[in-house]
């Protein structure tokens, strides 16, 4: 079998961004969602039955939670700066679509950049769930075994993603204050037992981040804090106008099911049966991207919702290429991604025993 190059695929005509694009994208998703909201306001307020209601309130949940996916799936192309002409721009939307669903967009970004520059070399980055290698495995207790199957199954999506976007950079934001604190609190002490008076308004305790995600530099901890205030802000007035009890039990499910999504596409696009899995010796990052990714055979209308990311080789091929082109490069390349995992929706149950990765092997393999 010929080896592929990257200089086979015809990329450059489709990494040309279009601000018009970007912005209709931008608009065709945020208007929605507005009036989506005013639409849930005039059901709660109609004199029918709770019944009633809620039947017709069962729309608004599958659309705003689509939606939502699409806020995310623009988000992260802000983040690969692919989605405006500028940097600016795509920081600043960014920024904002990360309000949406409530998490920090540069975090994220520098995290899923992290991903970009290793996906298929396992030893580095072992996925979404941070799957665990044979050796580490069979490391585990029985117990802990049991627990390890368990936290990886696919009823975990939901609440995995109401922490995720709900609770964790509110979480984050507590945990580094929190940290801070007590570090000051310690040193104080400490220079108090020791007789430094002179020293105690000199602080060296830093910020120090609860994950690996949030809060690394001054200017994530920064964007932290500000998206935490506004996403905040933003609840208050929600709950303020539709109801408290009403309003964060609504948006936490949407956030919940869109989150659910999320996390199961972006697991079933690296984790299925003979998937790209070397160490690091045997990496190579054209491969990575090209047998390490799947790509998505699913509804166009879903594809919208997801901003086209099922063209998941050509994305890790070059994540520089818009949303708005993948489609076209990816069908301008098919001759080249015949290697290339294509999976339907009935595929994705099957990827979710793909939980262990044979570091010896080099794959993944099931876990029944």
């Amino acid at each position: 079998m010929l080896k592929i190059n990257r200089s086979d695929f015809l990329i450059k005509p489709f990494l040309k961004k279009n601000n018009f694009r970007a912005s209709y994208q931008i608009i065709s998703t945020i208007f929605p969602i507005i009036s989506i909201w005013l639409i849930v306001y005039q059901i709660i307020n109609q004199p029918s039955s709770l019944l009633i209601k809620g039947f017709l309130l069962i729309p608004t949940i599958v659309l705003l939670t689509l939606f939502s996916s699409r806020t995310f799936s623009l988000m992260h192309d802000c983040g690969h700066n692919s989605l405006f002409t500028k940097p600016k721009l795509n920081r600043f939307f960014g920024f904002l679509l990360g309000l949406v669903n409530g998490i920090p967009q540069k975090s994220w970004s520098i995290d899923h950049a992290f991903h970009h520059r290793n996906n298929g070399n396992w030893e580095i980055y072992k996925g979404p769930i941070d799957v665990l290698s044979l050796e580490e495995y069979n490391n585990l207790t029985k117990r802990d075994q049991r627990f390890y199957k368990v936290s990886r199954n696919w009823i975990m999506l939901f609440p995995g993603g109401f922490y995720y976007l709900v609770l964790k950079p509110r979480l984050g934001l507590v945990i580094i204050i929190f940290n801070f604190t007590k570090d000051i609190l310690e040193e104080t002490f400490a220079k108090i037992k020791n007789r430094e008076l002179s020293k105690l308004l000199t602080i060296n305790s830093r910020f120090k981040p609860p994950f690996s995600d949030y809060g690394n530099n001054f200017s994530e901890l920064f964007e932290l804090i500000i998206n935490n205030i506004v996403v905040i802000i933003g609840w208050t007035f929600m709950s303020k106008w539709l109801g408290l009890a009403f309003f964060l039990s609504f948006y936490s499910l949407v956030l919940t099911l869109s989150a659910a999504i999320l996390i199961c596409i972006f697991f079933v696009q690296h984790n299925y049966a003979n998937a790209y899995a070397k160490n690091t010796k045997n990496w190579d990052i054209l491969d990575g991207a090209i047998l390490g990714s799947s790509n998505l055979d699913i509804p166009n209308w879903l594809n919208w919702f997801l901003a086209d990311i099922s063209f998941h080789s050509i994305h890790h091929l070059s994540e520089r290429i818009p949303n708005y082109n993948l489609r076209a490069c990816h069908k301008a390349n098919i001759h080249l991604l015949h290697q290339s995992k294509f999976l339907k929706l009935s595929d994705f149950s099957n990827c979710f025993k793909y939980i262990i990765w044979d570091n010896k092997n080099e794959k993944l393999i099931p876990l029944g």
